[in-house]
């Protein structure tokens, strides 16, 4: 035991065997050794775990830090910043933004959470009839209501809806006991990678620009990321000859790949897939014998004249010769036309995965118990929504095409204000919530930012922030061409401030353009 003894002992009484009476039965018990002083800390950046340390994820990094300092200034009532509020427009968090809840979903959800108000007298007053069967269904589900743990893989019923929508959605059979409910997609991203990657020479294909939980959790895991370039000059196309290239070049070096992510639509570059090329891609993956990780969470956000198609029914359309692909994919109630990002709800189903293998992602999801429960009533919801001649459907239907125009119509907006800029070019958004404009930046300021110790897009995005209070994502976040710069953004500003986002931005940019040239 450390002991300290006041500083009128002498220091050779303190190191004396035995007690020393203070006063009526009270004591201090001496130590035999010196009494040395106690660090401050048992951890340091130096003694914790260096892959944390190493590991980046630039949608919640510098900037975002930042930004939250000035949000707090302007809440406290400082004017002396140029603008009077942040834009949060580095995130896919749609509610922030303004966008409503569908109301169905958080009537059950308020129910669910609170069954008493369902033998409240006045229940059918405050919410709809559609709702109240809905709760009471979900109820029947979990015996011991949303308070309690459920099954790690989720609950059952709503596995078997979430098995349901996918055969609608695809035509083909899925299975519940495939499903697993999670804590939104990254979590299921999360244990997949866990499962995957054993050691530094493990290697996982990544699209660049890519979602930085990808480069993050590669890294957090101490595997090996294997980028693979997405063709800006082709609408941010997939090319099987670029995932060929970089794949050979690995193996060479003595990499293990173990797996490719495919996100679609794509995050942060807002493209869809092809179904052909999506054909390609399954292809390279019976070839190769690499798992394929389909990260599907904007399956609903679609704005172009690409349909959504999932990797699961292209997989299964191809028939005995894609038999042996294994597939992950995953969703989220987090983006769409849902928002509900707080909710923390989703799910990955696994297919042509050896059943010995799923025990052990069992065993990674039971680590945690199990993922929480209204985020499983959300995902619920999400795959099993008011049908066509219930009450709720109206209602339903046009809060979800409001929505969805809404974004449509800002996604547009927003691509057209930015290619008004001078050095400045982005693609159509085809889905997704962003758009990922490449930035031509003088040499003037790119020689700042070095001298600043900043990548040229970080330098223009914090310089963006101090002057409009628009926060923005630099590409350097998320991989890019070496040589070029972009910064993401989102959509989701709300209509009647899209206008005035995209002015800030613009005159932002000519007084940093006149500034550096």
């Amino acid at each position: 035991v450390d002991v300290f003894a006041p500083s009128s002992m002498s220091s050779r009484r303190m190191f004396t065997r035995g007690p020393l009476q203070l006063g009526p039965g009270r004591f201090l018990l001496r130590n035999r050794q010196p009494l040395r002083a106690r660090p401050a800390s048992t951890l340091s950046m130096a003694n914790i775990n260096q892959k944390v340390v190493g590991a980046e994820y630039a949608v919640r990094g510098e900037i975002v830090i930042k930004a939250e300092e000035y949000r707090k200034r302007v809440s406290e009532g400082d004017t002396s910043l140029p603008f009077t509020e942040i834009v949060s427009c580095n995130i896919g968090n749609p509610q922030e933004l303004q966008q409503k809840p569908i109301s169905y979903f958080r009537e059950v959800l308020a129910l669910c959470t609170n069954p008493d108000l369902l033998s409240n007298p006045g229940v059918s007053s405050l919410f709809s009839e559609s709702a109240i069967a809905k709760a009471k269904e979900f109820l029947s589900l979990i015996p011991g209501g949303s308070g309690a743990y459920s099954h790690s893989m989720g609950i059952g019923g709503i596995r078997k809806k979430v098995a349901e929508f996918i055969e609608r959605r695809d035509g083909h059979p899925s299975d519940p006991e495939k499903i697993f409910l999670t804590d939104g997609a990254s979590s299921a991203v999360q244990m997949c990678l866990q499962l995957c990657i054993r050691g530094p020479t493990d290697g996982i294909m990544v699209p660049i620009p890519q979602y930085p939980l990808y480069s993050a959790s590669i890294a957090m895991h101490g595997g090996k990321q294997i980028n693979y370039y997405l063709d800006e000059s082709k609408r941010w196309s997939t090319s099987v000859e670029e995932l060929k290239k970089n794949y050979d070049m690995a193996v060479a070096e003595g990499t293990e790949v173990r797996g490719l992510v495919v996100i679609n639509p794509g995050n942060p570059t807002g493209q869809c897939l092809e179904e052909a090329n999506m054909k390609d891609i399954v292809e390279f993956c019976r070839e190769t014998g690499v798992i394929l990780m389909a990260d599907e969470v904007y399956q609903t956000n679609i704005y172009s004249s690409t349909p959504f198609t999932s990797f699961k029914k292209v997989l299964c359309d191809m028939g005995e010769r894609a038999a042996d692909v294994g597939l992950v994919s995953f969703h989220s109630v987090s983006k769409g036309f849902l928002g509900e990002c707080g909710r923390r709800g989703g799910y990955m189903e696994v297919w042509n995965i050896d059943p010995e293998v799923q025990m052990q992602l069992y065993k990674l999801a039971s680590v945690t118990l199990c993922s929480n429960i209204d985020g499983q009533i959300m995902t619920g919801l999400m795959v099993d929504p008011p049908q066509e001649g219930e009450k709720s459907f109206e209602t339903y239907e046009k809060e979800k095409s409001d929505i969805l125009g809404s974004l449509k119509s800002r996604a547009q907006r927003l691509v057209d204000s930015l290619n008004k800029l001078e050095g400045v070019s982005c693609n159509i958004v085809e889905g997704a919530l962003y758009a990922f404009p490449s930035i031509t930046l003088p040499q003037k300021a790119i020689d700042a930012a070095k001298a600043e110790g900043k990548s040229p897009d970080a330098f223009y995005c914090l310089k963006l922030l101090d002057e409009t209070g628009v926060v923005v994502v630099p590409g350097s976040g998320f991989g890019q061409e070496e040589g070029t710069f972009h910064f993401r953004t989102t959509i989701l500003p709300p209509p009647e401030k899209m206008d005035q986002v995209t002015g800030r931005m613009g005159e932002f940019h000519k007084r940093f353009m006149a500034t550096y040239s």
